[in-house]
């Protein structure tokens, strides 16, 4: 549906005349009493504008706002539009919940549930309106994300979606709605996006502003004194404006005192469509080191509504964050052959089973194939696009020499046949995650996973840790939860206590080239392999 929409498709035409009034303003520095003087209308009758109690205001005083603004044609326009087509209330807003959704999953959820639940019940209950998905690549935080996002669709949350630029994504391209544009403003802003004083500059002599009078800002008497700068006027809404362009428009002091550049203030457009409304932001596979968190937090208080959901291999370790550690899939240790079924219905068994039958789908789920399903699962510990992998393999050996591949070599399994990028894709980002640990992180994975070539049972606990490194513990613990952020050990029980396990994907990058990852030497014995 287009209904509401300007002939230009923007979500601009449709939004709240105040808060488009608003952005102007707050944009070129102006106080509400400076645009009173500015455009002859009385202070009550800006105020009553913006906060959208003006339901029908003459076209005399849009002009005279839109002339003390100086606008260029296409803002003026806009601001026109939502006076005639009566929009104060926000048509546009109206049309966010049924066309902002969230991209199309290209596989079910499974295993997944109560981290879903609890991460849409958080971002809906506004409990949490900074929450960052952590773990090593491939563990399924951008699939978890996309079921978030889609629960809080279905309850009538606008949901807005950026994935970032060579993120590995797991879904359907999203189409393009009326506020792409503006999403893509939006992360360019949180980048840092603008020149900061490039404007003001080149807009006075030799640096210099005329005199304020009292109760005026250095913004008004610039503003005032000059005239226009471009023909169209202020930064257009409509697009970016080149930082380096001298035409641009003017800075000045924020109402509340300090200097602000136009890019230092959040995109006018975008609160003017959303408002103060709830709206989630979702931004796939964002490196946090490239975000400005000061500018997040203007940018809440435009939009006091709006949850950030990030997904992203490390923490952006904010004030407010909310720091939402996603491990690999549940696998427990099989039960032997004795009880062949036991672990059936853990989540990584029924991810590799399902597959495993997209492969070969006459593989019945039986207490023979169960139990190879289990040992496969446990021995990759319950890691999504390593179990994808591996069942890429049944294309060309059976369930029980896919088994006795795992079991020998790892490693060799972690190349999905059928993409042949997604094998080195997964050992590069490891590769990365172990580079960039501080090298007492990696000294212990090295010699956590030494001595565990060593145990009969690979877990290892904090005790362990303290005997290793030698230090407190305190700093065993710290340690623990940094290699538990990173995603490069997950929790484990499967020896009757509270331990850990090195990842197996990790194991395989840590081991010496053409070297396999040790074994498990817990793991109940293989059938009889056949010919492949």
């Amino acid at each position: 549906m287009t209904t509401g929409l300007s002939p230009e498709g923007t979500p601009t035409a449709t939004a709240a005349l105040g808060t488009l009034i608003r952005g102007h303003r707050l944009r070129i520095g102006l106080t509400q009493r400076e645009l009173a003087d500015l455009s002859t209308i009385s202070v009550r009758a800006i105020r009553d504008l913006e906060k959208g109690k003006a339901l029908r205001p003459r076209a005399d005083t849009i002009r005279l706002i839109a002339d003390a603004l100086r606008l260029g044609p296409r803002a003026r326009t806009a601001l026109e539009e939502s006076v005639s087509r009566g929009h104060q209330g926000g048509a546009g807003r109206h049309l966010l919940p049924e066309r902002c959704a969230p991209p199309v999953p290209l596989h079910p959820l499974i295993g997944r549930e109560a981290e879903a639940l609890i991460l849409a019940e958080e971002l809906h209950s506004g409990a949490e309106r900074l929450v960052t998905v952590v773990g090593l690549s491939g563990v399924g935080k951008s699939r978890l994300a996309l079921e978030a996002a889609a629960r809080l669709h279905e309850s009538g949350l606008p949901v807005l979606w950026h994935t970032a630029p060579g993120a590995v994504t797991d879904c359907l391209p999203a189409d393009e709605t009326p506020l792409a544009d503006l999403v893509t403003d939006c992360v360019a802003y949180l980048q840092g996006a603008g020149a900061p004083g490039a404007h003001a500059a080149a807009a006075r002599p030799h640096g210099a502003l005329p005199h304020a009078r009292p109760g005026q800002s250095a913004a008004y008497t610039s503003y005032a004194a000059t005239g226009p700068q471009d023909p169209h006027g202020p930064q257009d809404p409509h697009g970016p404006q080149d930082p380096q362009d001298p035409h641009g428009p003017a800075h000045g002091q924020r109402p509340g005192g300090g200097t602000a550049s136009t890019g230092d203030l959040p995109p006018a457009a975008l609160a003017a469509a959303l408002g103060d409304r709830d709206v989630l932001l979702v931004l796939d596979g964002v490196d946090p080191a490239r975000l400005d968190f000061a500018r997040l937090t203007r940018l809440r208080r435009e939009l006091p509504g709006l949850r950030l959901l990030l997904t992203s291999d490390t923490p952006w370790n904010v004030p407010g964050e909310r720091l939402f550690l996603l491990a690999p899939l549940d696998a427990p240790l099989p039960a032997g052959p004795a009880v062949p079924g036991a672990g059936a219905d853990a989540p990584a068994v029924r991810f590799l089973l399902a597959r495993l039958r997209r492969v070969r789908p006459e593989l019945l789920p039986d207490e023979q194939t169960l139990a190879h399903t289990a040992w496969i699962a446990h021995r990759l510990d319950g890691h999504p696009r390593a179990l994808a992998a591996a069942a890429s393999w049944l294309s060309v050996c059976d369930l029980p020499t896919l088994r006795g591949i795992v079991e020998t070599d790892p490693a060799a399994v972690l190349d999905h046949l059928a993409d042949g990028h997604s094998g080195s894709r997964l050992r590069d980002r490891v590769a990365r995650t172990l580079d960039a640990l501080p090298p007492e992180q990696r000294q212990l994975l090295t010699a956590l996973c030494a001595a565990q070539d060593a145990s009969a049972a690979p877990d290892f606990g904090l005790d362990d840790v303290v005997r290793l490194t030698g230090r407190p513990l305190p700093d065993g613990g710290r340690m623990v939860r940094a290699l538990l952020i990173g995603g490069v050990i997950r929790p484990s029980t499967d020896h009757g206590r509270s331990g850990f396990r090195v990842l197996c994907v990790v194991r395989a990058a840590l081991a010496p080239a053409g070297g396999p990852c040790a074994p498990a030497a817990d793991a109940p014995a293989a059938a009889p392999a056949p010919a492949a």
